[in-house]
């Protein structure tokens, strides 16, 4: 096996911090520099989330449990901060995030993590039911149904910093999304990270070299939890605002959503999930009112069609290039990537039609469809449209033999690659 080049790792995370660092000076227009912060946020998020999932093999429901009581105390103490009760820099409230995240860990996972499995999952959908009915009982704490608001401009400006703009909350985010990463990461190479790879696949085993597997998966979940509240405390200072949504079960099915997207095989696959999904849920929805639509589909066909995540066919098409066999597979791809964009077309265009036509049929027939305007009333539109799904669709069908064929010849030559290299 060919062992990681340490110095290739260190140019990895420098080029991480550098691209955290130009991200804003090259996305400036519009809203971008406010979806850049929400895909900080939620890529801390989702990696914790995958300590779970992805490390530890425990599928949970209810993970926004613990990002949401996390933004929950970050809130009270920039509130308490605000009115001088306390001294706390808004630089380090995610700190209290996460501390608030890992002691509802400790206490809410010694009884999850008592069973797995199933078991495991039905119980965590039931904490997650249980501290979102919480939030609406106890306004006190919560704030109710309008929840909680603060300012998180506190105190004088720190060199000019006072994290008014929201650049200056982003490079905040940042800095704490390229610390949680980092320490994400060094946990999955710990004595702890291994254990946690060995319960997840076979906890039998695990049991008879002498480890503790409910131990195993408690420790896992209260670290998860710590950085899960880091996250919380982000969206907290983010938004400035926090409600019973931050605890819904809607907040824990998007956070496993975009990990199976990107992969949960893979440490970065919950990064390029996040990314997914934020565009999914924050631009795609300014465009049209079936984003939902769209994101469910997404969803069931990178399962079907990517069952280990996008991060898997990164690095499939990569270990292909590293063994020179992209080019038996890249013409067959591109085209397959054409008629599907042409599938996508036809739908999409099928879609937004049939919404004009049932939800705002009280604005006329026409309608603006990617900058063409086009008369629903007539059939051209719904038979252009359909006519390019069916190409696109029937393409899919008469290439997918021809690529699977391509991708077991390329496999078979680099295996036969691999046992040189031992050899």
């Amino acid at each position: 096996m060919k062992k990681i080049n340490p110095t290739s790792q260190y140019l990895s995370w420098i080029a991480y911090a550098v691209l955290l660092t130009i991200a804003p000076l090259v996305f400036y227009k519009g809203a971008s520099i406010s979806v850049l912060s929400q895909m900080g946020i939620m890529i801390i998020f989702a990696l914790s989330y995958n300590m779970l999932l992805g490390q530890g093999g425990m599928l949970s429901f209810g993970h926004a449990v613990y990002a949401g009581l996390g933004a929950f105390f970050a809130i009270h103490a920039m509130n308490l901060a605000t009115d001088h009760v306390i001294t706390l820099p808004v630089s380090l409230i995610p700190l209290v995030g996460g501390l608030a995240g890992m002691l509802f860990g400790i206490l809410f996972g010694y009884v999850t993590t008592k069973k797995s499995g199933t078991t495991f999952a039905m119980i965590t959908l039931g904490i997650c039911e249980l501290v979102h009915s919480s939030s609406l009982m106890f306004p006190e704490f919560f704030g109710g149904e309008g929840g909680i608001t603060t300012n998180r401009v506190i105190g004088p400006a720190f060199h000019g910093i006072t994290f008014g703009p929201q650049i200056q909350v982003y490079y905040l985010i940042a800095a704490w999304l390229l610390f949680c990463t980092l320490a994400m990461y060094a946990c999955t190479k710990t004595p702890l990270g291994k254990i946690m790879n060995a319960v997840r696949d076979n906890p039998e085993r695990a049991e008879f070299i002498g480890y503790n597997t409910q131990w195993v998966r408690y420790l896992t979940l209260i670290i998860s939890a710590f950085f899960a509240g880091i996250a919380g405390a982000l969206s907290a200072i983010n938004y400035e605002i926090v409600s019973a949504e931050n605890v819904s079960l809607t907040l824990s099915a998007n956070v496993l959503l975009f990990t199976f997207i990107g992969g949960s095989g893979y440490f970065f696959g919950p990064v390029i999930g996040a990314v997914i999904g934020v565009l999914l849920t924050t631009v795609l929805s300014g465009y049209t009112q079936a984003w939902q639509l769209y994101l469910g589909i997404f969803f069931i066909l990178s399962v079907m069609a990517l069952p280990g995540g996008v991060a898997s066919s990164l690095m499939q098409n990569l270990q292909l290039i590293r063994y020179k066999q992209f080019v038996t597979v890249w013409r067959v791809q591109i085209i397959l990537i054409v008629f599907a964009l042409l599938a996508l077309v036809g739908f999409a265009g099928l879609t937004e039609m049939l919404y004009h036509r049932n939800f705002e049929s009280d604005s006329g027939t026409v309608m603006k469809l990617f900058s063409i305007e086009l008369d629903i009333a007539s059939y051209w539109p719904w038979s252009v449209a359909g006519l390019t799904l069916l190409i696109g669709l029937t393409g899919i069908q008469l290439l997918k033999p021809a690529l699977h064929a391509r991708r077991i010849s390329a496999a078979s030559a680099i295996e036969a690659a691999s046992k040189k290299e031992v050899a």
